[in-house]
């Protein structure tokens, strides 16, 4: 379970980024988190994965404080976890298999396990026949489709998806969403950001909605309403 417990977040100037947010994320739910630029929800998420600490208030995964422990400790809980952003960020020298093992090998995984896991992920995210393409060769909707690719390759516990189809064109945004409906099917739990009404209503899962650094609504079933 992750719990977000009366999170805030302030930065110089007085800039509230978030404002005493509460609210849990139960094994296996899929969340999508909306609100209009300057919400709060890219924030939200750098606090899942401590890469920011609040101002008050803690965010707890697995009933662990993620802003009091050592960065050994962190290191082995975001390994649970896998993330993927709106601008891909993959390396352009690497092909998509390359690409892909790369994040295995950080994670300590052997040669074995990248030679069998690697075409799996790629087979799931329909890129079989993609594997030895460099970024540079595939399109949008492709290039994100092997981000999704590389955050499940070490089966992690969650997926943190930060707008993970703002590039993207309506077809390959819905292939996206496909495919992390697919994921979350298999078990992972999934926390998305979006301001795309057509995503959230096509996953048809909870919806949090921020606005100016506050959780405004909680509905469990899809609905975009700003």
């Amino acid at each position: 379970m992750i719990y977000y417990d009366r999170v805030s977040k302030k930065y110089p100037g007085d800039s509230v980024a978030l404002d005493e947010v509460s609210f849990s994320v139960e094994p296996g739910e899929f969340i999508s988190i909306v609100g209009h630029s300057g919400a709060g929800k890219t924030t939200l998420l750098k606090m899942l994965l401590a890469e920011e600490q609040p101002t008050s208030g803690a965010v707890f995964f697995e009933s662990t404080n993620m802003h009091t422990i050592g960065k050994k400790e962190l290191n082995a809980i975001r390994r649970k976890m896998g993330t993927v952003f709106q601008d891909f960020r993959l390396l352009p020298t690497k092909t998509a298999y390359e690409n892909i093992a790369f994040a295995m090998e950080a994670a300590g995984r052997e040669e074995e396990d990248i030679r069998s896991d690697v075409p799996h992920v790629l087979e799931l995210v329909d890129l079989g026949d993609k594997m030895w393409n460099f970024p540079g060769e595939l399109s949008g909707g492709e290039r994100q489709r092997v981000a999704i690719a590389r955050a499940i390759v070490n089966q992690p516990d969650v997926i943190i998806a930060d707008e993970p189809t703002g590039n993207l064109d309506p077809i390959n945004t819905y292939e996206v969403v496909q495919i992390l409906k697919r994921i979350n099917d298999l078990g992972t739990t999934v926390i998305l950001t979006t301001h795309n009404k057509g995503v959230v209503e096509s996953v048809g899962k909870r919806v949090i909605t921020m606005d100016r650094g506050k959780v405004i609504r909680d509905d469990r079933e899809g609905k975009y309403i700003l």
